[in-house]
This record gives structure tokens, C-alpha cells and sequence, in this order.
């Protein structure tokens, strides 16, 4: 199958599931996209066992989409970056304490916790897996997803400091969370009589940090560039070359691209770059990226569901999917509570938010592309199906269910309840 015929496919479709959703189901945009997906993967499966021919196009589509180099090497940068252009920087600014906190100390403490406790579980229920490997797992899932995230809770009864945390923390986590991953995945590979931690230290900075520089490099340019002219055609090229450089430089230099891709979308997108008030380039831009968004995240979505067909040995791991997605939840819970027991005078976060927290923390399809990633081991299809039960409760049933959670918590006026 030829890519614009795999890309035809993808976006027709990406508009059949987006149209069903909006005249039929009506459920918020990824968690109706994502559930049509998933039934729609279901019933092609069970037909193709049947009859394969009556389910050829979409197996052959699923078949023929590398959806870990998708996600990752293309997708990502330009959801991360649309996310970061679009979100209010002087909210993020009262919030950058515990933005940072939740998508720094708690990915590690969340990796960690859920490493130990899947491990401890699994040998109770006789599937022993490598505690090294239980961390990798932690790694991957740990981190919750921007694109899942922003669209179930906008439009909600959020106290705004609360979404600016949520959506912040979605934002940052998702690096760390990949930077994390790596150098874990990295002692997976050197075994644990050869571990370096110096090698390890400089490679968790360097794509840290390494990230962030060349993120705010191109971000002030692209920035610059943008500011000294009107034509917006040109403006949407720049803004678009930034990503795509983003990608390719962050490659070549071994450093973090979801990071990169953050920090400069929240550099372009902290000044306006209207030269007057006769020019709205800015809000257009805006725009833009906000349409850009909507879209990728629909055809994420979609291959999500489309992953259940490559997946066919989902129904071994019933019990682990079960069992990871309530170690995944306690080990949120506890990410959450730790920081804000010891931090509590300097997190400007209040003890009954952290239930609210823990449900908000959705994943997607980040999580499924890095276990795809995951170099053949006997424990690749356990972790692999874990990551596939969590993203589809996470999304589905948490997705579905956290605005009503909010409601309990809070007014129709916005006020905590005491």
C-alpha cells in the first residue's frame, strides 16, 4: 500500500468517525472518536476472522502505518507545539511552581512507585516481569497526554488555576516522561553489572536541557522572524519550519524534541506579533495551530483504535491490563499526595484538588508509540497490552467521567466545596 494511499485511508476515515461522532454519539471529540475507534477495530477483527476480504482496507491500513515513528517523529512535535502557542502564559506563569513539580518530581516518583508495585503484583498473580522492565513501563505511562487532556476539560467548571495546572503539567510531563524512558531503556540494554550513572546523569541533562536550549533558540527566531513582517502566509511557514526543524535538529543533536517543541511554542506564543493594531496575525495564528491541533488529534485517535488490530493477542492480558490500571491510578494518587505533603506552603494547591488531579491524568497515544518502540523482549506484549488498557480506560472511562467528579467537587459557581 503506497503512503498517499495509507494517508487517503487515514483521513477519510479520521472524517467518517469525526462525522458519526458529531451527528450521532455527540460525546466530547476524542473520547467519541477514540470509543467509535475502538468498536469499530473490535468488529474488524472479529470479521476478519470470518471473512478477511469484507475487512481488507482497514487491516491492510492498520497493518501499514508505523504508528510509534509516527507519533513520534512527526505528530508529536506539532501537537506539543500547538498546545504550548495556545496556552495562556501569564496563568502558566502563577502556576509554574506546581506545573513543574507535577511534570518533573512526580513522573519520576509515579515511575518509580508504579515499577515496584506492578513488579510486587505480578508475582502474586504468577506473571513475574523484570523490575527493570516494571520501571520502563512506569516510564512510558507515567506521563499524562496533552491531547486527551485539553479536550475533556475545556469547557468544564475548572477553577482556572487547577486547568492551568492540568494543562501545564500535560504539556512539560510529556518529556520528561520520554527523557526518562530512554535512559531507563538504556540500562534495560547495558544490563545491570554495566550500568554507568554518570553516562546515564549526562544523558538525562542533555536531553533535558539540550531540549529546552534548542527549543528557546528556535522559538526566539521563529519568534523574530515572524514580528518583522505582515505577510501571513509567510508567518504560517515560519511557524510551521520551527516545528519541522525542531524535529529533525533535536534528532541529529540527540535531545529532547518534545521539550524543544514546548518551549517554543511558549516563546512564539508569549508576545504578540502584530506590528499594529490594524494587523491580526497573531490571533490568526492562533487559529491555526488550534485547527492543526483538532486534526492531528483526531487522526491520532483514530490510529489508536486502529492499533487493535496489530494487537492480537490483547485478549492474554486481561488480568494485566486490569491490574496496570489500578496500580497506574495509585501511583498518580501517590505522585500527587507526596510532593504536595512536603511542598504544601509552596504549591499553591489545596488537598482536596489531588482526587481531581489523579482522574485528570489521561493518557494517549504517546504511551502505545513508546511501548511499540520497545525492542523485541519477552515482556514487550505484556507492557504493550498494559499501555493499550490504560490509554483506552484513561480516555474513555475518565474521560467520560471527570467532569461529573468536578461537579461533585465544586459549584456552579466555580467554588471549592468545603
Amino acid at each position: 500500500m503506497g503512503l498517499f494511499m495509507i494517508v487517503t485511508l487515514l483521513v477519510l476515515v479520521s472524517a467518517v468517525y469525526s462525522y458519526l461522532n458529531a451527528r450521532v454519539f455527540k460525546l466530547p471529540g476524542t473520547i467519541g472518536i477514540v470509543t467509535i475507534a475502538v468498536v469499530v477495530s473490535a468488529v474488524t477483527v472479529i470479521v476478519d476472522k470470518v471473512n478477511p476480504d469484507a475487512a481488507a482496507y482497514l487491516n491492510a491500513l492498520s497493518k501499514n502505518i508505523n504508528f510509534s515513528g509516527t507519533v513520534l517523529n512527526i505528530m508529536l512535535g506539532f501537537l506539543l507545539f500547538a498546545g504550548a502557542f495556545n496556552l495562556n502564559n501569564r496563568k502558566l506563569k502563577r502556576e509554574m511552581v506546581p506545573v513543574l513539580i507535577l511534570s518533573t518530581i512526580s513522573v519520576i516518583v509515579s515511575t518509580v512507585i508504579f515499577g515496584f508495585l506492578f513488579y510486587w503484583v505480578t508475582i502474586l498473580f504468577h506473571e513475574h516481569i523484570s523490575l527493570i522492565f516494571c520501571m520502563l513501563f512506569g516510564a512510558l505511562i507515567s506521563p499524562t497526554d496533552p491531547v486527551a487532556v485539553g479536550a475533556v476539560i475545556k469547557g468544564s467548571r475548572l477553577p482556572a488555576n487547577l486547568e492551568t495546572i492540568i494543562s501545564g503539567e500535560s504539556l512539560f510531563n510529556d518529556g520528561i516522561g520520554l527523557v526518562l524512558f530512554i535512559t531507563i531503556l538504556e540500562l534495560t540494554e547495558s544490563g545491570a553489572d554495566h550500568i554507568d550513572l554518570g553516562k546515564t546523569a549526562i544523558l538525562f541533562v542533555r536531553e533535558v536541557f539540550g531540549g529546552l536550549a534548542l527549543g528557546g533558540a528556535v522559538g526566539y527566531i521563529g519568534y523574530r522572524l515572524m514580528k518583522s513582517i505582515t505577510d501571513f502566509q509567510t508567518i504560517v511557514l515560519v511557524s510551521l519550519s520551527m516545528v519541522m526543524g525542531i524535529s529533525v535538529l533535536g534528532s541529529d543533536l540527540h535531545v529532547s524534541i518534545p521539550l524543544a517543541a514546548v518551549a517554543a511554542g511558549l516563546l512564539a506564543g508569549n508576545r504578540s506579533i502584530n506590528q499594529d493594531n490594524t494587523e491580526h496575525s497573531h490571533q490568526a495564528l492562533e487559529k491555526f495551530w488550534q485547527l492543526v491541533d483538532e486534526m492531528l488529534n483526531t487522526i491520532l485517535f483514530v490510529m489508536i483504535g486502529l492499533q487493535m488490530v496489530n494487537i492480537p493477542y490483547l485478549d492474554n492480558y486481561w488480568l494485566t491490563g486490569l491490574i496496570a490500571i489500578l496500580v497506574i491510578l495509585a501511583a498518580r494518587w501517590l505522585s500527587i499526595v507526596l510532593p504536595l505533603t512536603f511542598l504544601k506552603r509552596t504549591l499553591n494547591v489545596k488537598f482536596s484538588s489531588i482526587n481531581i488531579l489523579t482522574w485528570a491524568g489521561l493518557r494517549g497515544g504517546i504511551s502505545i508509540a513508546l511501548a511499540l518502540s520497545l525492542p523485541y523482549t519477552p515482556f514487550k506484549h505484556i507492557i504493550l497490552s498494559g499501555a493499550y488498557f490504560i490509554v483506552i480506560f484513561s480516555v474513555i472511562v475518565q474521560g467520560l467521567t471527570l467532569n461529573k467528579i468536578i461537579n461533585i467537587y465544586y459549584k456552579k459557581d466555580g467554588e471549592e466545596k468545603m
